[in-house]
């Protein structure tokens, strides 16, 4: 039978009681029916992770995979590489699930937008870009969840979950708390920035789950909104799947947020607004007090319920023996293979973005004796998985992956990257620079600086870490590269223009293989190809903006200067897309339509009367589309991947987006070689913008595509 007839059979032989056990994380077992227990709470956001009950590792499977932090991996820019990374942890999680070590419902993917440089959880993210991070979710999620073709149309690998939704990116920045923050937020920015990503994954991705957030959006918490959970995500969206709290966030929108007068009123709430499963023991407590009240009927706790027995039914939870099921041959050897752990380097090498470089890259290891190793990160090991991590496989620190290449000499510099004053370790760091051929510094931060529950508020390198940077590059006999590990940006204006530093990268957290990649890059084994996804903003700004406007749009009248490459209007230290190469690319058009014209029904107002845009939706948009194709060069003399971006500029009507990321393909070029690239532009989908009302509306007139330096004028008219 199908999953929902099924689900329905269970329903009927269940009591109110037994049934609200069904409402939360830690599901009981019920012997009256031989239900085994569940555990919904696992975490998978770039590997198997140990964080979550559902899944914990064990002399049988000690580690997992640990792929780079989503905010390096977005850096690659590759929607092919988002889907096998989301493949192979899919593919280890049933493996341990196979042996009792893992659950089946993972939440990840985080696809919030990474809106303000300080945020604590931006390393989870895809970035700033909505675009960018619709991809990613929608190609992560399809690696974790897609069952392929023999188990049934509606199987599940694993069950994924898009989370927090929504407008959620304060953390704890000056003691505002992301558990009482009501994010304030135009219709306009939360149908522009906010909500795409969460669209994606349902309707593009499928995905199974969606997770609210703490945070309260113009007043209402999420997880207590009708229009958000059962209007849109049910509603607007179809999501296929179950719909989940935040930990404790059930708990938190009465205790903390005093948003309903007694607990039942916020179990009935809840439920009512779409809510399926409280990550938490909540409505266990309060729901039954909840019906007996009248707050709540019980075909309320039926429909959400039942949403969760689906998913279960899809997953085969209810099928038995795992072993004897779809991915039943699966188990520890299929953990931690030289496979995966060749992806995970290869993520990290695709990721690491390349931002400056003066001629000392790639360096040659034959002409090397000495290098010098400098920095808190140089030997970093745990830091390099960032948060929700898991047992990785095995650790290669920069120091190690250097080494493996040159002889090294290593100094800390600080004991850590806090680095205050009394952690420094000046003379022995620069001793050791001025003594070696070249000199490579790991500098930035870790979960110390920037984590869930901790914003920063300086985009300033910690504590004497500028210090460090500075003495050692004026010390250093040879080139100085500067390596920066860490989630979110810094203001590093002074080694951008210190003539002291060859080199930069910026290499995210890179994982369990980060200090193997690192080499590969440095050592010109592998050209790097990775592209900024968040924009680096000067330290001033986080003097000027509070990290709680949520506003995307500058405001001149203020001096606002809004947020991300969409929309800011400041000075950058690096730009969204920056990032640099051992070769030269050459972009040429080969075509793009000069004007494309919308057929608007017989009789449309726009015909007689000047428009300034028209309906992003109906008959008018079906087949409206173009094809752009341009030719790729490789110019130089070293192979290498290239990421091409096609942003358009639409004409400035509803205070559209000074530019928008319409797509983006990764190609791979040997030296001399060209390639063919072609985008597919829905003119109602990727040219449209969002009014002021929320409502999306394509802009006619004069809009600019950009590719590289290429700019190309079409005129889009009636």
């Amino acid at each position: 039978m199908s999953a929902a007839a099924r689900a329905a059979d269970l329903l009927g032989r269940l009591t109110l009681a037994e049934k609200v056990g069904f409402l939360v994380n830690k599901q009981a077992a019920l012997p009256r029916l031989g239900i085994p227990a569940y555990e919904w709470w696992s975490e998978a956001l770039h590997g198997v992770s140990y964080v979550g009950p559902g899944t914990r590792f064990s002399p049988l499977v000690p580690g997992a995979t640990s792929f780079p932090q989503p905010i390096l991996t977005a850096a690659s820019f590759n929607a092919s590489l988002f889907r096998a990374i989301g493949e192979v942890v899919s593919t280890e999680a049933r493996a341990m699930h196979n042996v009792g070590l893992a659950g089946l419902t993972f939440w990840s993917p985080n696809i919030n937008i990474f809106r303000d440089p300080r945020w604590g959880r931006g390393q989870e993210t895809p970035g700033e870009d909505p675009l960018l991070a619709s991809k990613y979710a929608v190609g992560y999620v399809t690696g974790l969840q897609n069952a392929g073709g023999g188990s049934g149309g509606d199987a599940l690998k694993v069950a994924a979950c898009c989370k927090h939704y929504t407008a959620y990116d304060v953390d704890n920045w000056k003691g505002v708390e992301r558990y009482t923050f009501d994010a304030v937020v135009s219709q306009q920015d939360l149908d522009d920035t906010f909500q795409p990503p969460f669209k994606s994954c349902v309707i593009d991705g499928n995905v199974a789950s969606v997770m609210c957030s703490y945070n309260k959006v113009n007043g209402k918490p999420t997880c207590a909104d009708k229009d958000l959970l059962s209007g849109v995500i049910r509603g607007d969206w179809k999501l296929n799947g179950y719909i989940v709290s935040d930990c404790d966030s059930v708990d938190v929108l009465y205790n903390n947020q005093h948003y309903t007068k007694s607990p039942e009123d916020a179990a009935a709430i809840t439920i009512k607004s779409g809510l399926d499963l409280n990550c938490g023991n909540f409505l266990a407590q309060h729901t039954v007090a909840a019906v007996q009240a009248g707050k709540l009927s019980e075909s309320d706790v039926d429909r959400a319920i039942t949403n969760n027995f689906i998913v279960l039914m899809r997953l085969g939870f209810f099928d038995g023996d795992p072993r004897k099921l779809p991915f039943g041959s699966l188990g520890p050897k299929d953990v931690c293979t030289s496979s995966n752990q060749e992806l995970a380097r290869e993520a990290a090498r695709q990721g690491i973005v390349l931002l400056k470089n003066t001629g000392a890259l790639p360096l040659s290891a034959k002409s090397i004796k000495s290098m010098a190793v400098i920095g808190p990160n140089a030997n970093a090991s745990f830091t390099m998985i960032g948060n929700y991590e898991g047992t990785p496989c095995k650790y290669t620190t920069p120091l190690q992956g250097l080494g493996a290449n040159v002889a090294t000499v290593y100094q800390p510099g600080c004991t850590n990257v806090g680095c205050s004053g009394n952690s420094l370790q000046l003379s022995a760091a620069t001793q050791a620079a001025a003594s070696a051929d070249v000199t490579v510094l790991v500098v930035g931060a870790d979960q110390s600086v920037e984590r869930e529950s901790l914003d920063r508020t300086s985009l300033l390198l910690p504590g004497q870490q500028p210090q460090l940077v500075s003495a050692v590059a004026n010390a250093s006999r040879g080139p100085v590269i500067l390596v920066v590990m860490s989630g979110g940006p810094f203001d590093i204006s002074f080694a951008k223009s210190s003539d002291k530093i060859s080199a930069i990268l910026w290499v995210g957290y890179p994982g369990e293989a980060g200090g193997a990649a690192l080499a590969d890059i440095l050592f010109g084994y592998h050209n790097p190809s990775g592209r900024l996804p968040v924009t680096w903003y000067p330290a001033s700004f986080a003097d000027k903006v509070p990290m709680t406007d949520m506003r995307m749009r500058p405001d001149a009248s203020t001096g606002y200067p809004g947020r991300t490459y969409r929309f800011y209007t400041g000075d950058t230290v690096y730009a969204f897309g920056d990032g640099l190469s051992y070769t030269n690319f050459a972009h040429h058009l080969v075509s793009a339509p000069k004007q494309v014209a919308v057929q608007l029904a017989e009789g449309h107002t726009c015909y007689t009367e000047h428009c300034l845009s028209v309906e992003a939706a109906g008959e008018h948009c079906e087949n409206l589309a173009f094809d752009v194709h341009l030719r790729v060069r490789n110019a130089g003399y070293m192979a290498g991947r290239h990421t091409v971006f096609l942003f358009s500029s639409p004409p400035s009507v509803h205070n559209a987006p000074a530019k928008h990321l319409v797509g983006f393909e990764k190609v791979s070029l040997e030296p001399g070689q060209a390639g063919v690239v072609a985008f597919k532009v829905d003119v109602c989908k990727d040219l449209s913008v969002v009014d002021e009302l929320g409502n999306r509306k394509v802009a006619l007139g004069s809009h600019t595509l950009h590719i590289g330096d290429l700019k190309h004028t079409l005129n889009l008219r009636v």
